[in-house]
Protein backbone atom coordinates (compact mmCIF):
# COMPACT_ATOMS: atom_id res chain seq x y z
CA UNK A 1 0.00 0.00 0.00
CA UNK A 2 2.60 2.60 0.96
CA UNK A 3 3.83 1.86 -2.52
CA UNK A 4 0.69 2.80 -4.21
CA UNK A 5 0.82 6.69 -3.08
CA UNK A 6 4.21 7.52 -4.59
CA UNK A 7 3.11 5.57 -8.06
CA UNK A 8 -0.26 7.96 -7.88
CA UNK A 9 2.14 10.87 -7.80
CA UNK A 10 4.00 10.70 -10.08
CA UNK A 11 0.86 9.31 -12.63
CA UNK A 12 -0.89 12.20 -12.05
CA UNK A 13 2.43 14.95 -12.31
CA UNK A 14 2.96 13.36 -15.63
CA UNK A 15 -0.71 13.45 -16.96
CA UNK A 16 -0.91 16.96 -15.74
CA UNK A 17 2.56 18.02 -17.34
CA UNK A 18 1.36 16.29 -20.75
CA UNK A 19 -1.95 18.14 -20.22
CA UNK A 20 -0.48 21.76 -19.80
CA UNK A 21 1.76 20.99 -22.58
CA UNK A 22 -0.62 20.21 -24.71
CA UNK A 23 -2.23 23.75 -24.12
CA UNK A 24 0.71 25.39 -24.31
CA UNK A 25 0.75 24.44 -28.38
CA UNK A 26 -3.32 25.94 -29.00
CA UNK A 27 -2.80 29.16 -30.44
CA UNK A 28 -4.13 32.62 -27.83
CA UNK A 29 -7.58 33.59 -29.17
CA UNK A 30 -8.52 30.55 -31.25
CA UNK A 31 -11.96 29.57 -31.28
CA UNK A 32 -12.57 26.38 -29.73
CA UNK A 33 -14.52 25.53 -33.07
CA UNK A 34 -11.55 26.21 -35.18
CA UNK A 35 -8.54 24.53 -35.77
CA UNK A 36 -5.66 26.65 -37.41
CA UNK A 37 -3.47 24.14 -39.61
CA UNK A 38 -0.94 27.22 -40.56
CA UNK A 39 0.13 30.80 -40.43
CA UNK A 40 -2.48 31.63 -42.87
CA UNK A 41 -5.06 28.85 -42.92
CA UNK A 42 -8.10 28.08 -40.67
CA UNK A 43 -10.68 25.78 -41.45
CA UNK A 44 -14.04 25.53 -39.40
CA UNK A 45 -15.04 22.65 -38.15
CA UNK A 46 -18.37 22.81 -37.89
CA UNK A 47 -19.46 23.90 -41.34
CA UNK A 48 -16.38 23.79 -43.79
CA UNK A 49 -16.25 27.04 -44.50
CA UNK A 50 -12.79 28.18 -46.00
CA UNK A 51 -11.73 30.86 -43.72
CA UNK A 52 -8.17 31.17 -45.40
CA UNK A 53 -6.47 34.65 -45.26
CA UNK A 54 -5.47 34.75 -48.88
CA UNK A 55 -4.08 38.17 -48.84
CA UNK A 56 -0.49 37.25 -48.83
CA UNK A 57 -0.09 35.27 -52.09
CA UNK A 58 -0.81 35.87 -55.26
CA UNK A 59 -0.26 32.93 -57.70
CA UNK A 60 -0.26 33.75 -61.36
CA UNK A 61 -2.31 32.04 -64.26
CA UNK A 62 -1.92 31.66 -67.97
CA UNK A 63 -4.85 31.84 -70.56
CA UNK A 64 -5.33 28.03 -69.77
CA UNK A 65 -5.42 28.57 -66.18
CA UNK A 66 -8.27 31.48 -66.59
CA UNK A 67 -10.64 28.98 -68.49
CA UNK A 68 -10.23 26.67 -66.38
CA UNK A 69 -11.16 29.10 -62.87
CA UNK A 70 -14.00 30.24 -65.27
CA UNK A 71 -15.66 26.15 -66.08
CA UNK A 72 -15.30 25.64 -62.21
CA UNK A 73 -15.06 22.27 -60.56
CA UNK A 74 -18.30 20.38 -60.95
CA UNK A 75 -17.87 19.52 -57.27
CA UNK A 76 -18.14 23.31 -56.16
CA UNK A 77 -21.36 24.47 -56.74
CA UNK A 78 -21.33 27.82 -55.11
CA UNK A 79 -21.93 31.03 -56.85
CA UNK A 80 -18.69 32.76 -58.43
CA UNK A 81 -18.45 36.00 -58.08
CA UNK A 82 -14.95 37.70 -60.25
CA UNK A 83 -13.66 40.71 -60.30
CA UNK A 84 -10.71 42.23 -62.74
CA UNK A 85 -8.88 44.84 -61.12
CA UNK A 86 -4.81 46.04 -61.22
CA UNK A 87 -3.45 48.99 -58.98
CA UNK A 88 -2.91 51.19 -61.48
CA UNK A 89 -6.96 51.56 -62.13
CA UNK A 90 -8.27 54.54 -60.20
CA UNK A 91 -11.63 53.19 -60.20
CA UNK A 92 -10.66 49.51 -59.34
CA UNK A 93 -8.70 50.99 -55.69
CA UNK A 94 -12.13 53.32 -55.38
CA UNK A 95 -14.29 49.95 -55.54
CA UNK A 96 -12.30 47.44 -53.80
CA UNK A 97 -13.10 48.42 -49.92
CA UNK A 98 -16.90 47.41 -51.14
CA UNK A 99 -15.81 43.95 -52.81
CA UNK A 100 -13.40 43.52 -49.60
CA UNK A 101 -16.96 44.14 -47.49
CA UNK A 102 -19.11 41.79 -49.67
CA UNK A 103 -16.83 39.00 -49.42
CA UNK A 104 -16.83 39.38 -45.65
CA UNK A 105 -20.46 39.03 -45.72
CA UNK A 106 -21.13 36.31 -48.83
CA UNK A 107 -18.23 34.32 -47.95
CA UNK A 108 -20.07 32.15 -45.11
CA UNK A 109 -23.28 31.88 -46.88
CA UNK A 110 -21.45 30.14 -49.85
CA UNK A 111 -20.47 33.42 -51.69
CA UNK A 112 -17.05 31.84 -53.95
CA UNK A 113 -14.85 35.04 -54.73
CA UNK A 114 -12.15 35.49 -57.39
CA UNK A 115 -10.14 38.56 -57.58
CA UNK A 116 -8.01 38.87 -60.88
CA UNK A 117 -5.49 41.69 -61.34
CA UNK A 118 -4.15 42.22 -64.39
CA UNK A 119 -0.70 43.90 -62.74
CA UNK A 120 2.52 43.08 -64.22
CA UNK A 121 4.40 40.25 -62.92
CA UNK A 122 6.73 43.10 -61.58
CA UNK A 123 4.18 44.85 -59.72
CA UNK A 124 3.49 41.94 -58.09
CA UNK A 125 4.77 43.68 -54.68
CA UNK A 126 2.78 46.14 -55.14
CA UNK A 127 -1.06 44.70 -55.38
CA UNK A 128 0.40 42.04 -52.60
CA UNK A 129 0.75 45.61 -50.47
CA UNK A 130 -2.49 46.86 -51.67
CA UNK A 131 -4.18 43.95 -50.89
CA UNK A 132 -2.69 44.17 -47.21
CA UNK A 133 -3.74 47.43 -46.92
CA UNK A 134 -7.22 46.90 -47.80
CA UNK A 135 -7.22 43.83 -45.73
CA UNK A 136 -8.73 41.67 -48.43
CA UNK A 137 -8.68 37.92 -47.74
CA UNK A 138 -10.25 36.94 -50.86
CA UNK A 139 -8.30 34.62 -53.21
CA UNK A 140 -6.09 36.31 -55.97
CA UNK A 141 -4.34 35.39 -59.00
CA UNK A 142 -2.08 36.75 -61.34
CA UNK A 143 -3.22 37.00 -65.20
CA UNK A 144 0.06 36.75 -66.82
CA UNK A 145 -0.43 36.67 -70.78
CA UNK A 146 1.22 38.49 -73.30
CA UNK A 147 -1.50 38.79 -75.32
CA UNK A 148 -4.30 40.21 -73.37
CA UNK A 149 -7.54 40.26 -75.84
CA UNK A 150 -8.02 35.78 -75.79
CA UNK A 151 -8.07 36.16 -71.97
CA UNK A 152 -10.76 39.10 -72.47
CA UNK A 153 -12.75 36.94 -74.87
CA UNK A 154 -12.73 34.00 -73.01
CA UNK A 155 -14.40 35.58 -70.11
CA UNK A 156 -16.83 37.90 -72.56
CA UNK A 157 -17.10 38.58 -76.20
CA UNK A 158 -18.90 41.53 -74.98
CA UNK A 159 -16.46 43.49 -72.69
CA UNK A 160 -13.55 45.38 -74.32
CA UNK A 161 -11.05 44.67 -71.54
CA UNK A 162 -11.69 48.02 -69.54
CA UNK A 163 -11.04 47.84 -65.86
CA UNK A 164 -12.54 47.21 -63.39
CA UNK A 165 -15.01 44.67 -64.46
CA UNK A 166 -17.12 42.33 -62.19
CA UNK A 167 -19.09 39.19 -63.20
CA UNK A 168 -21.14 37.03 -61.38
CA UNK A 169 -21.66 32.97 -62.30
CA UNK A 170 -24.91 31.41 -61.01
CA UNK A 171 -24.34 28.08 -59.27
CA UNK A 172 -24.25 25.93 -62.51
CA UNK A 173 -21.73 28.53 -63.69
CA UNK A 174 -23.56 30.26 -66.08
CA UNK A 175 -23.20 34.17 -66.15
CA UNK A 176 -25.98 35.92 -64.40
CA UNK A 177 -24.63 39.80 -63.86
CA UNK A 178 -21.36 41.58 -64.95
CA UNK A 179 -20.72 45.47 -64.51
CA UNK A 180 -18.22 47.51 -66.39
CA UNK A 181 -16.77 50.14 -64.69
CA UNK A 182 -16.69 51.44 -60.53
CA UNK A 183 -19.51 48.54 -59.09
CA UNK A 184 -22.59 50.09 -57.50
CA UNK A 185 -22.49 47.86 -54.23
CA UNK A 186 -26.55 47.94 -53.65
CA UNK A 187 -27.21 46.27 -57.22
CA UNK A 188 -23.86 43.76 -56.99
CA UNK A 189 -25.55 42.51 -53.68
CA UNK A 190 -28.81 42.25 -54.95
CA UNK A 191 -27.85 39.98 -57.59
CA UNK A 192 -25.63 38.03 -55.17
CA UNK A 193 -28.98 37.38 -52.88
CA UNK A 194 -30.85 35.84 -55.73
CA UNK A 195 -27.90 33.55 -56.18
CA UNK A 196 -26.82 32.45 -52.50
CA UNK A 197 -30.62 32.37 -51.41
CA UNK A 198 -31.38 29.64 -54.40
CA UNK A 199 -31.56 26.00 -53.84
CA UNK A 200 -28.45 23.87 -54.36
Amino acid sequence: MRLRLPILLVSLAVYLWFGFAALAQKPAGAPPSQTRISRNVIVDELDGIDTTDHSNEIREIDLDGLKKLLLRDPKDTRPLLVNFWATWCDGCREEFPDLVKIDNDYRAKGLNFLSITLDEVADKTRAADFLKEMKATMPVVLLNVNDPEPAIHAVDEKWDGALPATFLYDREGKLVFKYFGKIKPAELRAAIDKEVGSKQ
